[in-house]
């Protein structure tokens, strides 16, 4: 993720597409001022939730493809913490009390079906 281009958006590019200025994109999402509109361009900020579904709104582009590089930074701190859960769930089911071993067991067969999942649309 070394790459600072990775982070990348597309606000700015879908709003020169419509025509629309800062200060009308920051009236449409119910800003005041469009100097929040220039922060998620250049991503100084990250928008909040419901402002990213008002851009996704707005252009009618999912958050997931108007922020790519978000989304590929969160995918990979996911998939590294989902990674740590399971080797640790795996490490609690050597040793845990019967009693805990059902719960234990869905748990690491939701994480191999989201696991194949993820590599039939691969």
């Amino acid at each position: 993720m070394g790459n600072q281009n990775r982070l990348v958006n597309y606000v700015r590019a879908r709003r020169k597409r419509a025509g629309l200025s800062q200060v009308e994109l920051a009236f449409i999402l119910g800003y005041r001022d469009e100097g929040v509109i220039s922060r998620h361009e250049l991503f100084r900020s990250v928008p909040p939730l419901l402002i990213a579904l008002g851009y996704e709104v707005v252009f009618k582009t999912s958050v997931s493809e108007l922020f790519p590089g978000l989304r590929e930074t969160v995918e990979n701190a996911i998939e590294t913490s989902l990674a740590e859960f399971e080797s640790a769930l795996r490490k609690q089911k050597n040793q845990a009390a019967r009693s805990q071993l059902p719960v234990i067991t869905r748990k690491l067969e939701w994480l191999n079906e989201r696991r194949e999942l993820q590599e039939t649309k691969r």
